[in-house]
């Protein structure tokens, strides 16, 4: 079986948000897998999609803080400032967090470990609507 949809996620402040569920939600074909893959592309530059651990919130919050402090806002380097303060940054963290995941499917779920959650990491103030491009395909199970 192959599937591929694009999921539309809501506006979301900058930060870093746990979307596992929605992610999951959107793709209920995923429950007829056995065994296969789950591929996300998010479709935009200024945002990206992480694996990290969905425990505490103080992850999210303290990877942003890092990534605020490493790339910082105006900056006197930054050439690219045309569409704002937040746009260079956010494409840098973009680009070091990267596009995409890929995640092997077990039993109808993504095999994610007891801790892991994937997040949309929003990188502008107002990126507004973000688009993620879902690719499954496995066996039946």
């Amino acid at each position: 079986m192959w599937l591929q949809r694009t999921i539309t996620f809501a506006p979301r402040p900058r930060g870093i948000h746990l979307v596992t569920g929605e992610v999951i939600e959107a793709l209920p074909e995923l429950r007829d897998l056995g065994v296969g893959m789950l591929h996300l592309l998010i479709q935009h530059t200024s945002a990206s999609l992480s694996l990290n651990e969905n425990a505490s919130p103080e992850v999210r919050a303290d990877l942003d803080a890092w990534l605020d402090r490493a790339v910082p806002e105006s900056a006197p380097y930054w050439t690219h400032t045309l569409e704002g303060d937040d746009d260079m940054p956010a494409h840098v963290k973009a680009a070091l967090m990267g596009p995409s995941l890929s995640l092997p499917l077990r039993a109808g779920r993504p095999a994610l470990g007891t801790w892991q959650g994937i997040y949309l990491c929003e990188h502008r103030d107002h990126g507004g609507a973000r688009s993620v491009v879902a690719t499954a395909w496995g066996e039946p199970g």
